[in-house]
């Protein structure tokens, strides 16, 4: 007697660890439970026909500004614009209002979070030099996605700039830690670098040697305190040649800003609505780093949407805020670069499923394998379209990449066996769960 399914995915290119083949995939109590074709009956069937059937996408850098900033995003709006994009799991920052430094804001976002978010979900614990001790407790509550250390100041009051304050959260806990690397002692110094109503000035202020520097002393700490560390938007070649040195204690991301957009062209086409940081650097930079991500160096690639309104946008540098929205425009672009021949499919699926899996330690999530989550990005990799104002669902209303033509799109979100997003359109009801860890579900 044939199986019976509460979902079957249907006569898609089904990618695999073991390589991609047209298949189906059955489903049943949220998790992958069969694949392969005359699988059976099922409540609810999709033809994929046409279509690729990648692991759900995971974005491990997102700042959704609730608590404290809901003006500019909450968690609602944020994780919505992630499933539209294609993204089934998203890691949160704790660069809030307040920050979220304490065992009880962890458990407020969480709260708060519960099926009013529409993705999977994981909160980061701020680093701070008064709550250093107490960050081997916190990082153990599940739900946490780890904990971040901002070395260079940007949105909101999270900072940890000297030496001993960085050793004392490094020696608090073993997880791997989140690590914004800009130098605050050179940009400080270097601010006067910094032209009155000229956003092409931030890459001079916040110049390469600044993300140097915070790089290279963090790896030196990391391994004096033998603690893993992941180094967030990458933005120099440099920096990526040096932490390939340092595979064994540090992994780390790009975003695809950084891939997609260069100074040249950036600045004078969007002014602030093209500064964020660390900054976008030139072509130059943007080619290198291409040459180290096919040469395997970084291990994910996350968006850190960071959305502001428009009329913040609009003061003139540097009174303006640094940030961009990108969730929902994560997908796509990498899929653009595809079509283009920059990136490998399979290479996308490491950067954004099977990558954050093993750099994170996530339960259940990351492939499409038997008795893993039903998690799916279905995509047509043919398709061409327009990013346009209509479909954009941030609360900040603007993207940087607003009227860039496209080849690649995220049909359909599917969460836990539930069809969350399918043709731009949204499920009934938000049904976000809290992402599961090795070092929470078993410690």
């Amino acid at each position: 007697m044939a199986d019976t399914f509460d979902l079957i995915l249907k006569n898609g290119t089904v990618h695999t660890p073991g390589g991609s083949e047209r298949t189906d995939v059955g489903v049943r109590a949220g998790r992958i439970a069969a694949i392969g074709t005359g699988l059976g009956d099922a409540a609810e069937t999709i033809d994929c026909t046409g279509l690729d059937v990648l692991p759900g996408c995971i974005d491990s850098q997102v700042h959704f500004r609730e608590p404290g900033l809901e003006h500019k995003e909450d968690l609602e709006s944020g994780s919505r614009a992630a499933v539209l994009g294609g993204v089934t799991a998203v890691f949160e920052m704790p660069n809030t209002n307040p920050n979220t430094d304490s065992e009880e804001r962890i458990r407020d976002k969480l709260a708060r979070a519960h099926h009013r978010m529409w993705c999977d979900h994981a909160f980061y614990v701020g680093a701070t030099a008064d709550n250093a001790e107490e960050l081997k407790r916190l990082e153990r509550i599940p739900g946490t996605a780890g904990v971040k250390i901002f070395m260079g100041a940007s949105t909101g009051s999270l900072l940890v700039d000297d030496d001993d304050a960085l050793s004392r959260v490094l020696a608090s806990g073993w997880r791997r830690v989140a690590i914004h690397a800009e130098d605050e002692t050179r940009m400080n110094a270097r601010k006067d670098l910094r032209v009155e109503g000229d956003p092409s000035s931030h890459p001079v202020w916040r110049d390469d040697e600044s993300a140097m520097i915070a790089t290279r002393r963090i790896i030196d700490l990391a391994r004096k305190a033998r603690r893993r560390i992941h180094i967030l938007h990458v933005t120099t070649p440099a920096e990526l040649e040096y932490i390939g040195q340092n595979k064994d204690i540090a992994t780390c991301e790009v975003t695809p800003q950084h891939l997609t957009l260069a100074a040249e062209d950036a600045y004078p086409r969007l002014g602030t609505y093209a500064q964020m940081n660390p900054p976008i650097r030139s072509a130059s930079h943007r080619h290198g780093l291409w040459h180290w991500l096919n040469q395997g160096v970084p291990d994910v690639l996350g968006s850190d949407h960071a959305p502001h309104t428009k009329e913040e946008k609009a003061k003139p540098y540097p009174a303006s805020p640094s940030g961009m929205p990108g969730v929902q425009t994560l997908v796509p672009l990498l899929l653009n670069h595809v079509a283009e021949g920059r990136l490998t499919l399979r290479r996308f699926i490491e950067l954004t499923s099977s990558g954050p899996q093993r750099v994170f330690g996530l339960v259940g999530k990351g492939r499409i394998a038997l008795g893993y989550d039903a998690d799916f990005t279905v995509v047509d990799l043919k398709k061409q379209w327009t990013v346009g104002s209509e479909w954009l669902a941030s609360r900040c209303d603007w993207s940087p990449f607003e009227g860039m033509e496209l080849t690649g799109k995220a049909v359909g979100t599917i969460v836990r066996g539930h069809r969350v997003m399918w043709e731009d359109t949204l499920a009934n009801a938000a049904i976000g769960e809290p992402v599961r860890f090795e070092a929470t579900e078993f410690a």
